[in-house]
């Protein structure tokens, strides 16, 4: 059960991907629709993030 919800989830930011490449090339109306909600999914995602504060170590730290 839970393998089947990981692939759905994968197979939706695949196609969210797909969107935005397609709508930057000019393709129909609803793919610049997907586009916009799937950057917009990205953006909710890396504002959660941010929100909980840095945790993983990362380059950006500014201890030493």
């Amino acid at each position: 059960m839970v393998l089947l919800l990981l692939a759905a989830v994968l197979l939706l930011a695949v196609g969210g991907c797909v969107c935005v490449v397609w709508a930057a090339r000019g393709g129909p109306p609803w793919t610049r629709a997907v586009a916009a909600a799937t950057l917009a999914a990205g953006e909710l995602v890396r504002a959660s993030g941010r929100s909980r504060g840095n945790r993983t170590g990362a380059a950006d730290d500014t201890d030493g």
